[in-house]
């Protein structure tokens, strides 16, 4: 998939059973969003050039403990890797994201 561009959205691939979800960059907003049937959940930026700075991560309070959060950094991440782009984890989330996740540490700024 095309995430090259503001707007594009990175499919991710859900455990067998469960509902597809995508993220979107809602770059007017600047913050990544995953639809959750209501208001979204969302993680907010900062952009410099090729560097988001990842401030905050938002999830609304009835969808918390289900893995939406680590749903949304995964396909956040996934869109600055598609873009060549890099990150500085700045929110206490993805703080700890980084530090359950190895792989993403390449595209710390």
């Amino acid at each position: 998939m095309d995430v090259s561009r503001p707007g594009r959205a990175a499919a991710i691939s859900p455990p067998s059973g469960q509902l597809s979800t995508t993220v979107t960059d809602n770059p007017a907003r600047s913050r990544f969003e995953l639809a959750t049937g209501g208001e979204p959940a969302i993680a907010g930026y900062a952009r410099r050039g090729k560097v988001l700075e990842l401030n905050h991560t938002v999830v609304p309070e009835r969808f918390r403990g289900q893995g939406i959060a680590e749903k949304l950094i995964t396909g956040a991440l996934q869109i600055v890797r598609e873009r060549g782009e890099k990150f500085i984890p700045t929110c206490s989330y993805v703080r700890a994201y980084v530090a359950k996740h190895p792989e993403v540490r390449d595209l710390l700024a």
